[in-house]
């Protein structure tokens, strides 16, 4: 998946930019205080996709 669709996906479902780290973007879903990291490929598995929906406890963008 592409990766701008992917924060695309975050931010439509409340999750919000926490900072920048050094490879990876670090994001926070406020209803739960979870956080997770998007890595910096222009192209997301979508195992990696799916997990970080997981621990942000949003639904993932494939469906199930």
């Amino acid at each position: 998946m592409n990766r701008r669709d992917f924060i695309r996906h975050l931010e439509a479902h409340g999750c919000l930019l926490l900072r920048e780290g050094a490879k990876h973007t670090i994001y926070i879903n406020p209803a739960n205080s979870f956080k997770s990291s998007v890595p910096r490929h222009a192209e997301l598995k979508r195992f990696t996709c799916a997990h970080i929906c997981k621990e942000l406890e949003i639904p993932s963008p494939f469906g199930r």
